[in-house]
Order: C-alpha cells, then structure tokens, then sequence
C-alpha cells in the first residue's frame, strides 16, 4: 500500500534550519509529484513546495522561495525539504502529499498524505 512517512522535524532557533525528509513506498516513485504542505495551529493548511518525479520541476510559496530547497533521490524513495532561514512564522506540522495523476498528468489534487512533522521555531 502507498505510504509517506516524514521525519526531520524539531525545535530550532530563528534563523536556523532543518532538513526533512519524506519516505515513500508501495507505488512508482519516480512517476509522481510529490508536494510539501504546513498547517499552523489556527490556520488552513497552505502549499509549501512541490516537485516533479524527475526532480527537474519545482515550485514554492511565495512565504518560502529563496528559503526552502525541495528535492529528491530516487534511488532512495525520498524527497527533502531543506528549510534555511526559518522564521517563527514558519512554526507549523509539515506534511508530503502524492500528487494525483490524472490522464497521466499531474493535477493540484492530492490522493495520499503523511502523517506530518512538527517543525517549531523559536524567536
């Protein structure tokens, strides 16, 4: 069965970073986008960052370009979120998602999510 597992998380100072990863398993990894989403206490959830199964295509939030680097291994079934510069702001549970194929293309659904990592940053 498909699954994403994230890791990495934990308490850092602003202006610090983190690196997470995202483990994939049970389906062609290399096929399918994957996407980065963080939910604040309070808030909606919000698009972080996303990636193609390539690796050639990435996209971000404006809140994190020029902070946040996603990639991939795919050798490893693996996709990374290195967060550099991190803002109190940026305090939230951060969770990988599979992006849905539709007529083999990509779409902006999501059809499997991790459980989440909790990321905090202190000011």
């Amino acid at each position: 069965q498909v699954q994403l597992v994230e890791s990495g998380g934990g308490l850092v100072q602003a202006g610090g970073s983190l690196r997470l990863s995202c483990a994939a398993s049970g389906f062609t990894f290399s096929s399918f986008f994957v996407a980065w989403f963080r939910q604040a206490p309070g808030k909606e959830r919000e698009f972080v960052a996303d990636i193609s199964g390539s690796g050639s295509t990435t996209r971000y939030a404006d809140s994190v370009k020029g902070r946040f680097t996603v990639s991939r291994d795919n050798a490893k079934n693996t996709v990374y979120l290195q967060m550099n510069a991190l803002k109190p702001e940026d305090t939230a549970v951060y969770y990988c998602a599979r992006v849905t194929l539709i007529r083999g293309q990509r779409s902006f659904e999501y059809d499997y999510w991790g459980q989440g990592t909790q990321v905090t940053v202190s000011s």
